[in-house]
């Protein structure tokens, strides 16, 4: 294992270890923001394309919410929300959209929209409460990334081909930084 992969590890151990009540305390986060581009991902992906992600969690805390919309990206096969702070990469723990055939071309727009739930986590968050994921987004240590494929090889040849993720922007409390 890489120091990456051991980082990402006590990441996803710490946050797991303090995450808080179900109950959300009155001070706490409820709607969140990702803004996404290549400067974000590791590596560093040299693209037009950007998107955002907003959240928003309904008042008892049982579902979230969530609109991802892409602009001058190419081939998106997926979407997902991964478990890990800025600069590392994570494991993925709820998909927000795909998986699409690979070299569909152009994107603009909403690309997906629904409600995350406990039972949509999965990963290392399968079978825990929601909780658990609001409490890693709190503290940013969530990200949103849009990957790509064109569907030839070699993979990760240019804008519209990266597998591992074309766009990514880190999950925090809307209205912060």
């Amino acid at each position: 294992m890489n120091r990456k992969h051991y980082a990402a590890t006590f990441v996803t151990a710490l946050l797991l270890l303090t995450a808080g009540p179900a109950v959300a305390e009155p001070s706490a986060a409820f709607n969140f923001v990702a803004h996404l581009d290549g400067t974000q991902e590791v590596p560093l992906r040299e693209t037009s394309a950007t998107g955002q992600t907003t959240f928003q969690l309904d008042t008892d805390g049982t579902a979230l919410s969530y609109k991802l919309i892409v602009a001058n990206i190419e081939n998106v096969v997926a979407a997902h929300i991964h478990l890990a702070i800025a600069g590392i990469n994570g494991p993925v723990v709820a998909f927000l959209a795909g998986p699409f055939a690979p070299g569909e071309g152009r994107l603009n727009g909403v690309i997906a929209e629904g409600t995350i739930t406990a039972d949509d986590l999965v990963g290392p968050l399968v079978g825990m409460q929601l909780s658990v994921l609001l409490e890693a987004m709190r503290t940013d240590g969530t990200y949103v990334n849009v990957h790509t494929n064109d569907g030839i090889d070699p993979a990760n040849s240019g804008p519209g081909d990266f597998p591992g993720g074309e766009v990514r922007g880190q999950i925090m409390a809307a209205g912060s930084r």
